[in-house]
């Protein structure tokens, strides 16, 4: 069982910003480590929000995408959110995904000359301004690791993998761990004593990650032949052989599904793998957001 309480995952759809707001309030009062807002929605105003409501607990984006704002605009409301926070606020930075950036319209260059000349801008933009406070990279493969540790002030997963992540730590001096570097990786969280529908509940969740090629050539480092068939499958539109490849070996990797008991169990796996924050994205089996913090506040209680 861990001994330390992880952080939670919160995104607002619409009509429902108030009742995370509240939720973020109860994960406050029960002890987790931190809240931290994906790029579905506005993270950057929820972020606020959260601020305003609670006192004690971490906040962040977990990934504001650069391809949304200028980077001194972003500047100007990080510094901001940074200040009324009391310093609470990390900013998460990503370039997000293929589809996402195609439906903005936007033209792209490399995503580490992108994100390097995006930080620096930040930066120069925020200089007599007090400063941004710390700023996080969305990683995945080594060189988006090695660049967070060059420009930014903690790295940060989404799906990551158990079985790779010591590789990954290999990438970040013990000096910058230890002087406060940020490692986060968010996990699909689904807390069901029937594991199997847990699971399905998570594969679910996956089925868009695995289209994509560059989370399929992460994962491939470690399970090959599951990426294999998922990109065979993918490539001949088989959605049932999509399903059937993303195997429970690579899924437990990635996941975290089953009872109370075995996902906190799991969570102090990720606290072993050197990851500083483990980040919960919550699921449930019957019924979405609201019923999903629930279930982990009751199984960290």
């Amino acid at each position: 069982m861990s001994d330390s309480f992880p952080a939670v995952s919160l995104a607002a759809s619409p009509g429902k910003a108030k009742i995370v707001v509240d939720a973020a309030v109860q994960l406050e009062a029960s002890g987790f480590s931190g809240i931290y807002c994906p790029s579905f929605g506005d993270a950057l105003g929820l972020s606020l929000s959260i601020a305003h409501a609670t006192s004690t607990i971490e906040i962040g984006t977990s990934i504001q995408p650069i391809y949304f704002q200028h980077p001194a605009a972003l500047a100007t409301t990080a510094r901001y959110l940074h200040e009324v926070s009391d310093g609470r606020f990390r900013l998460g930075l990503g370039v997000s995904h293929a589809p996402v950036v195609d439906r903005l319209g936007v033209s792209t260059g490399k995503p580490l000359s992108d994100m390097r000349t995006y930080v620096a801008e930040m930066q120069a933009a925020a200089e007599g301004s007090g400063g941004l406070g710390p700023i996080t990279l969305a990683t995945l493969r080594d060189k988006m690791v090695t660049l967070s540790v060059e420009v930014a002030d903690g790295a940060v997963w989404a799906n990551g993998s158990r079985n790779r992540m010591q590789h990954s730590l290999g990438l970040i001096p013990q000096a910058r761990r230890d002087e406060g570097f940020f490692v986060g990786n968010m996990i699909p969280t689904v807390i069901d004593d029937d594991i199997d529908a847990a699971r399905a509940k998570n594969r679910r969740t996956l089925s868009g990650y695995v289209r994509l090629p560059n989370y399929r050539n992460y994962w491939a480092e470690t399970y090959p032949e599951e990426m294999a068939a998922i990109g065979t499958a993918v490539d001949a539109g088989d959605n049932a052989a999509v399903a059937v490849a993303m195997t429970d070996r690579w899924l437990d990797d990635v996941t975290l599904s089953g009872s109370a008991g075995r996902v906190r169990d799991e969570v102090q796996a990720w606290f072993d793998t050197g990851v500083s924050t483990p980040i919960l994205v919550p699921g449930s089996t019957t019924g979405g957001q609201a019923k999903a913090i629930g279930e982990l506040i009751a199984c960290f209680a």
